[in-house]
Order: structure tokens, then sequence, then C-alpha cells
């Protein structure tokens, strides 16, 4: 124990301990603040994950609701969601909100989708077809 005093004080007295620390601080700080910027990111990838999913279940909720206009329903849906967010303890920005409830409606069935490449149908007055060009004959004077 005697030993373990002496070698302390001899550490303290010459400033080697100091260096030791300042070298190992500069090894370990790079690692923790890589470690707490990874945190953070799963953090706001999960915040991202849970206000999707609450968004999706917030339009589907109050899609059969015919009381309410549309607009109405998309202040409910992002009060629904911004309260869920605060009770679990996130602090989420109104506008992301808005986008999630706003992306959570087009991608319901609410939104009529329009395939590009099938053709539009044509309705039976347009299908009549005008024949006096066929009738004449063709040729030159």
């Amino acid at each position: 124990m005697k030993i373990i005093i002496e070698v302390w004080k001899y550490l303290l007295s010459t400033g080697m301990f100091g260096a030791v620390v300042t070298f190992a601080w500069m090894y370990i700080r790079p690692m923790l603040e890589q470690k707490e910027r990874h945190a953070k990111t799963l953090q706001e990838k999960e915040m991202v994950e849970v206000t999707i999913k609450l968004a999706d279940q917030a339009v589907a909720s109050l899609a059969g609701n015919s009381n309410l206009t549309g607009n109405e329903k998309f202040k409910t849906a992002t009060g629904l969601v911004t309260n869920s967010l605060e009770n679990k303890g996130f602090n989420v920005d109104d506008k992301f909100v808005k986008h999630a409830v706003q992306a959570a409606y087009e991608k319901s069935d609410l939104t009529p989708t329009i395939d590009p490449d099938k053709k539009p149908t044509q309705s039976v007055e347009t299908k009549k077809v005008d024949n006096v060009n066929n009738t004449q004959p063709v040729g030159t004077l």
C-alpha cells in the first residue's frame, strides 16, 4: 500500500499524471462525441418513424367521419399527432407534423390515383366518325 501511495505522489509531483490524462482524453473524446452523434441520429430516426405511424393512424381514423370538412379533419389529425408526440416526450416541429399528415392523406385510399399509362376512355358521342372524307374521290385535277 505504501508503494502505491509513493507512486501516486511521484506521478502527481512530476506532472506525468496530467500528461497521461491529457493524452487519454485526446483519444477518448472523439469516440464519445461519435457515440453521442449516433445516438441523436437514432433518436431522430425513431421520432420520424413514430410521427409517420401516428399520422397514418390519425388519417385512417378520421377518414370515415362525414361530419367534418377536409380542413377540419386536417387540423384534428395534426392536433392528435402533436398531442400524442408530446405525451411520449418528443418535441416535433409543427411543420413536420403537417407534412406527415399530408403525406399520410396522400398515401391513403382517400386520394384518387391516376395511372399515367392508362388511356382515357372516350364517351359515346366522341366516338362518332365523320365519313365525309371517305366518300370524296382522291386525285388531282
